[in-house]
Formats: C-alpha cells, structure tokens, sequence
C-alpha cells in the first residue's frame, strides 16, 4: 500500500483537519478518537519541503539561496511563511525597519567587505545607510 500524507488543512474551508482513526498494518489493530495533527504537519506541502532543505542546509541561508535558486529576501520571506504557520508571530529587527537599503545594496556592501574592499566599521556605516562614508 503506498502510504498517502495526511492534509493539515482542509481543503474545502482551509481549517486544520484532525485525525479521527490510526491503524496498525501488522497487527491489524485500529485506534479511534480525535487526535491533533503535529505543528509541522499543520505546514503546506511546499513548506515542509522548504524546512527539509533548510534543515539538510543546517540552517545556511546561503547554501539555502544557492539550492533553491532563489534570493535572501525570498528565503527570509518564507521562513517568516513557516515561523507564522507554526503559530508563531513574526518579529522584524530594528535594523531592518532603520535602514532603506535595497537587498542588492545590502549584498554589494557584504561582499565589498567580504573581499577586503572596506572594513567592518565602512560596512556598518553604509548598512546603516549613513550617507557620509568614507573609504580607508
């Protein structure tokens, strides 16, 4: 028999299903009741998916864009995805709400600083988008 995933949501209405029988294949017993499904299972499809490749990525953001194929703002944008589906709120940092830089911003001024381009304290003046940077 080829096992079938049990749906976290219904898809008709869109509410958590619940669990309602478990059976045992190899002694043939059969457990009837209301059972709740895990947080994870709660989770859609593509975002279980997206936690196996985070977790396989040991959590390397990095690794995870490179695997995906997709940009920090989207990785960033669907962890947050996961985090609210788990029933947690989402927090967004202070540095995030402080600063006006685009993504690709961000990243040229990482990867200057990654290269020796500019030293650490350039690269928080410019992350804080401080206008008056200077180069040493």
């Amino acid at each position: 028999m080829v096992g079938r995933r049990v749906l976290g949501a219904c898809p008709v209405c869109g509410n958590p299903m619940q669990v309602t029988g478990l059976h045992c294949q190899s002694c043939d017993s059969s457990l009837n009741g209301s059972f709740e499904l895990c947080k994870f299972c709660r989770l859609t499809e593509e975002q279980q998916w997206f936690v196996e490749v985070f977790i396989a990525a040991r959590g390397n953001i990095k690794e995870v864009e490179r695997i995906l194929g997709i940009s920090y703002p989207t990785v960033r944008s669907r962890l947050d995805g996961i985090v609210e589906g788990l029933g947690y709120a989402v927090q967004h940092s202070s540095d995030q709400k402080d600063s006006d830089l685009e993504p690709e911003e961000r990243r040229q001024i990482l990867e200057a600083l990654d290269r020796g381009d500019i030293d650490a304290e350039e690269a928080i003046r410019r992350l804080r988008g401080q206008e008056n940077a200077t180069k040493r």
